[in-house]
């Protein structure tokens, strides 16, 4: 049965007072899900009891109705082979709980720190590679801020915080504001970035308090934000990452390869241009976490590696990001080496390039 709860169109996130309404009406079940798209139910469908789905409407939006195979749809969709056990996949597959000296504080490079200030997340995204973590044991109180913030003053290697989670744009305006303040106080911190979803996801939490709120520090502000498909990108979106650079935000994108969402050279080029054209720079191209539910997503390194050559070719070095893979205890985000994995046919290439 569909649930009782109001189900609105999915080209009706306006009707929604504010964005935490939109929130809190985010669709967490299939039934509900399949009719704002108009699909027939799945047979078998999988609802994991853990990590269920979770998608708002605006983002629902942004999907093609009547395709089961939308790009944006699939990475939101449970999937039956979640529950499959596959050799070298984890539930801590950054084994992050080796860098947790204190709770909500991951501190594995150098001179930045990452602060997991809630666990809640308004999409819930299959490959996430927090999926498993632990948010109870790590997002601390407002008492425990000062425990973090003892932490950060007191190592003063560490320059830059970032904001994680979850979403930390799923925090409220004041409670956001409670940690901006107390992070930008620290001296020697020059940087705060927030690595976020909810402006693609749902665009109108960029609202006029966040606005001020970023325009009122002199530190710099990072907006990293997770994009995976060109389609993800609309004219809501734009206009509301003007406003954010408009208000003196630097704006990144990262991007991860999935099998049968992005990995072919046309949707990530067209990713990478319109990422520009919405004045945001293509920042990192991650390879999959390995976490534990996800493998079906993941691509063989070879062929992602010659999709990178492509990428290389077919796009002028500005809009190429980063093509890396987080490893467990590496004290940096690993560059691929592009020669060591490329194939036969394209080491000739180089070579033939190089003689020339």
């Amino acid at each position: 049965m569909i649930s009782t709860k109001k189900i609105y169109h999915a080209d009706s996130s306006d009707d929604f007072q504010d964005w935490q309404a939109e929130l809190s009406a985010a669709v967490s079940d299939l039934d509900t899900l399949f009719t704002l798209l108009d699909l027939p139910k799945q047979a078998h469908s999988h609802t994991p009891k853990q990590f269920g789905l979770r998608v708002p409407h605006a983002f629902i939006k942004k999907m093609k109705k009547g395709d089961i195979h939308d790009p944006l749809l699939r990475q939101v969709l449970p999937d039956g082979r979640e529950r499959m056990t596959v050799d070298g996949y984890s539930t801590d597959p950054l084994d992050e709980n080796n860098h947790n000296p204190i709770k909500g504080l991951l501190h594995k490079y150098q001179s930045r720190v990452l602060l997991t200030v809630t666990g809640a997340c308004a999409v819930h995204c299959r490959y996430c590679f927090r999926q498993h973590f632990d948010y109870h044991a790590n997002q601390p109180s407002t008492h425990e801020m000062d425990e973090v913030m003892d932490y950060i003053t007191k190592h003063t290697e560490v320059n830059e915080v970032i904001l994680s989670g979850g979403d930390p744009l799923s925090l409220n305006n004041k409670r956001l504001k409670l940690w901006l303040d107390k992070i930008t106080a620290i001296g020697h911190i020059r940087t705060v970035r927030l690595h976020t979803r909810l402006p693609v996801v749902l665009p109108n939490r960029v609202d006029h308090e966040l606005i001020a709120l970023i325009r009122h520090y002199q530190k710099n502000i990072v907006i990293v934000l997770h994009i995976n498909h060109p389609n993800e990108i609309d004219d809501q979106l734009i206009a509301k990452t003007k406003q954010l650079k408009d208000a003196g935000a630097t704006l990144l994108n990262q991007s991860v390869l999935l099998a049968s969402i992005n990995d072919d050279i046309q949707t990530l080029s067209k990713l990478n241009q319109d990422l520009f054209g919405a004045g945001i720079l293509p920042y990192y191209l991650h390879i999959l976490d390995k976490v534990q539910g996800a493998a079906h997503f993941d691509i063989d390194i070879h062929d992602a590696v010659g999709l990178y050559w492509q990428l290389l070719e077919a796009l002028p070095g500005y809009l190429v990001p980063k093509l890396v893979q987080e490893r467990p205890n590496h004290p940096f985000k690993t560059p691929i080496d592009i020669y060591q994995y490329s194939n036969k046919k394209m080491k000739l290439m180089i070579k033939n390039a190089c003689n020339l």
